[in-house]
């Protein structure tokens, strides 16, 4: 990835622009690329510097959007998942969730519900959830509080390494002819016959600006879209509502074991996991209903120990503020249709198309980047005279990917460092 000479490509012509380089950006300039267009990616920051590098690092179908009866999304999720495994195996790998129960009740209840988890999974490569007693739950969790346990539900989902990924996305669509340029300012659209033609763009390393012509724009700035959105048709309505998710990393002594703890269900109604992370374990996350839309939003205090005070309930030795070695918090960019609270929004995606030509992707997850892309592509086609053509990206393995059983991906992929 040459930077000085992917930028100087910007004065090319493209019949794709791509505005922000996280997730559904860089899935969506993958996405063109893949089916033959010119396309260029223009991201302020680095690559996914915003919410796309502040997950919770899963890749999964959405457990709670099944107990919401969300089944269209969950199996789309799934199907997605399946595909990112295959797709990138040496960045996506299936992790054991653990669900401790400990009324006897909640047994056939979450079981029920996980195993209807694995029919809509089913031929997905991940494992399939089943019952596990009071000793083999601590023994795969040493630290789990023991008093009442009446066992837990095992299930699996997908783990991964977001901003690793990201890169992946970036060389793969710059391997299919794409010039995907980091710290490159969007300034301002530009016009002909009042249609969106491309955009102004500022390098942010030299200063300089650079008009570049498009045949189409995609608007993929996130929590960032209605910014955009405005600069293109002042009234417009916001299509966002926004919520901050913090998570909190621990030593792994605190939490050992390989497993995923997942808490069903917090105060706020949320899912809480606890999550193994390179050596550390990451406990995550709140949802809380926010204005003010920050690039590196800090993790605040009470969000913290919302956290911590969650994750004891489940531990025999309980965690101390103190404990934590590190915080995060990202934004997530949700789209409010029902006009409820945040943690009940489904995290469905939704594509739309100015009345100038500006489309605009925004919602979503990592999970469904790739959907989404495709999406996207669809309706730049549809909003421009693009020639038809079908997405290149289902089956497409990622820079990095290799042919092999996972042991061998894990061990090739390592011999090539950060330059797989």
């Amino acid at each position: 990835m040459n930077r000085s000479v992917l930028v100087s490509r910007l004065c090319e012509g493209f019949d794709v622009l791509v505005i922000g380089g996280g997730a559904t950006g860089l899935g969506a300039a993958l996405d063109a690329a893949s089916r033959g267009y010119t396309t260029a990616l223009v991201e302020a920051a680095d690559f996914a510097t915003a919410t796309s590098s502040r997950s919770t690092k899963l890749v999964h179908g959405g457990v709670r959007y099944l107990q919401n009866g969300d089944v269209g999304l969950v199996r789309e999720a799934l199907r997605e998942r399946a595909r990112l495994l295959h797709n990138a195996p040496h960045l996506v790998h299936d992790l054991r969730f653990v669900l401790p129960t400990y009324r006897a009740l909640d047994v056939p209840y979450y079981f029920a519900g996980l195993k209807a988890y694995d029919l809509l999974a089913s031929g997905s490569g991940f494992g399939s959830s089943g019952y596990i007693g009071p000793s083999e739950t601590l023994r795969r969790m040493p630290a789990l509080r023991s008093h009442g346990l009446r066992g837990a539900i095992a299930y699996h989902d997908g783990q991964f390494d977001d901003s690793r990924l990201a890169l992946a996305l970036a060389r793969s669509a710059i391997d299919r002819g794409a010039a995907i340029c980091n710290y490159v300012r969007c300034e301002g659209l530009l016009y002909e016959h009042d249609r969106v033609a491309g955009a102004t763009v500022r390098d942010l390393e030299t200063g300089g600006t650079i008009e570049v012509r498009a045949r189409t724009v995609l608007n993929a700035t996130g929590i960032f879209v209605d910014d955009l959105r405005a600069q293109d048709e002042p009234a417009a309505p916001p299509l966002l509502e926004h919520s901050r998710g913090t998570h909190v990393v621990f030593s792994r002594d605190r939490f050992p074991g390989t497993d995923a703890l997942i808490v069903p269900k917090t105060d706020d109604g949320r899912v809480l996991f606890a999550i193994p992370w390179h050596d550390h374990v990451v406990v995550g996350t709140t949802d809380v209903e926010i204005t003010d839309v920050e690039l590196e939003p800090a993790p605040p205090r009470d969000e913290i120990d919302y956290i911590v005070e969650h994750f004891n309930r489940y531990l025999e030795s309980p965690v101390r503020r103190e404990d934590a070695l590190a915080s995060f918090a990202g934004i997530r960019p949700l789209v409010n249709r029902r006009n409820v609270g945040t943690a009940k929004l489904s995290r469905e995606h939704i594509v739309e198309t100015s009345a100038r030509g500006l489309v605009t992707i925004t919602g979503g997850k990592w999970t469904t980047y790739r959907k989404m892309g495709e999406d996207a592509v669809d309706a730049l086609a549809r909003a421009s005279s693009l020639r038809a053509a079908p997405t290149g990206t289902i089956a497409l393995r990622l820079r990095g990917a290799f042919d092999g059983p996972p042991g061998e991906i894990v061990a090739r992929y390592a011999a090539y460092g950060t330059d797989a």
